[in-house]
């Protein structure tokens, strides 16, 4: 299962509800046999790096989005939790 583009906005973080709307997808994708979630956040989301590392993520790897992003060392980090091991 692929987690793609979550967002809380601005006015309402702080709040938990990220972590609760991750933990629902966690508790989703065991309900329905997943193994495995993978996520991509970049490298200026640090906030969203820290959120899936304490829901268990681990960063499997790094990209770059473009050429461009290339040469600015503009980076995509690569996440994945085995949902058998948490």
């Amino acid at each position: 299962l692929e987690l793609k583009r979550m967002s809380v906005s601005r006015e309402q973080r702080g709040r938990g509800l990220a972590r609760a709307l991750c933990r629902e997808v966690l508790s989703f994708a065991r309900a329905r046999g997943f193994s495995t979630v993978v996520l991509n956040t970049s490298m200026v989301q640090v906030a969203a790096q820290r959120l899936y590392e304490g829901q268990g993520f681990r960063r499997v790897g790094t990209s770059s989005p473009s050429l461009l992003g290339t040469i600015l060392h503009f980076q995509i980090f690569h996440y994945r939790l085995d949902l058998g091991t948490k």
